[in-house]
């Protein structure tokens, strides 16, 4: 096993461990930064397979943009509040059912050998870095770009009118 195979698995052990605090802490702050964790380590596991590019936009837009809508909504809601009754505590059962099924059928998958039946994309020799994906964005896919900036652009507006209300 090479260092690098061992550090994507020591980063992919600190996600999963961190990602597991994320939905077990009763603190939602708490909560928060270990979801920042857990996408930072997200970001390092990219980095470890080249792809530089998802890096910065796994940190730039998941863990700045989004963890700060996070935040804002975390204070909205107030988490010094007194929690009340626990509306979820019925589905517990029928999640941990499902959560055993899925991996139930997950082991017989790998037990079976599903997964070396599926073929491998042959490696490309073309270049992954930015200046090919500046390249192949802005020629052979500029107008599924400009039709996607011009939805988010119509999605904002709409946000801002709806968040706006009514003007008396």
């Amino acid at each position: 096993m090479s260092l690098s195979e061992v550090f994507f698995l020591i980063v992919a052990a600190i996600a999963i461990g961190s990602a597991t605090l994320v939905i077990t802490l009763p603190n939602t702050v708490h909560s928060a930064l270990f979801l920042v964790a857990t996408l930072f380590c997200v970001a390092l596991m990219f980095l470890s397979m080249g792809a530089e590019f998802l890096a910065a936009v796994q940190i730039l837009v998941y863990a700045g943009a989004i963890m700060i809508l996070f935040l804002f909504v975390i204070t909205l809601m107030n988490p010094q509040r007194p929690a009340g009754p626990d509306r979820l505590r019925s589905q517990v059962v029928w999640s941990c059912a499902f959560a055993v099924m899925l991996l139930l059928v997950l082991w017989i998958s790998i037990q079976e050998g599903a997964m070396a039946a599926l073929p491998i994309a042959p490696v490309s020799t073309t270049p992954l870095g930015l200046d090919a994906l500046g390249i192949a964005l802005f020629t052979t896919y500029v107008v599924p770009f400009e039709i996607t900036s011009i939805l988010l652009l119509v999605a904002m507006v709409g946000a801002v009118v709806l968040g706006r209300g009514r003007v008396q």
